[in-house]
């Protein structure tokens, strides 16, 4: 069965997330990012979610995190939860 590690950021705005993609594709740490703007919870410890499957998460979460090159931050995905910039850490397929 697929296994996927992820860590996300999750904001109110799409226009916020892309504010903070360019800032994580010109050098900010996603962690230290996700520590300072998400509003999940999961923010304390830098955006990461851990290890789950298919359909642990949202549809259109899930589509990322079982599509996505491993170690690319993917989004803005908008889920009923807000807008999330998406990076997977590992995966086996």
């Amino acid at each position: 069965m697929a296994r996927a590690t992820a860590r996300h950021i999750l904001v109110s705005s799409e226009a916020k997330c892309n504010e903070l993609k360019a800032a994580i594709q010109g050098g900010a740490d996603f962690a230290q990012v996700a520590k300072d703007n998400s509003t999940c919870p999961s923010s304390r410890d830098g955006g990461n979610l851990g290890t789950f499957g298919p359909g642990q998460m949202v549809r259109e979460f899930d589509q990322v995190v079982f599509s996505a090159p491993v170690g690319e931050v993917q989004g803005p995905v908008k889920t009923q939860f807000g807008y999330h910039l998406v990076e997977v850490t590992a995966r086996q397929d």
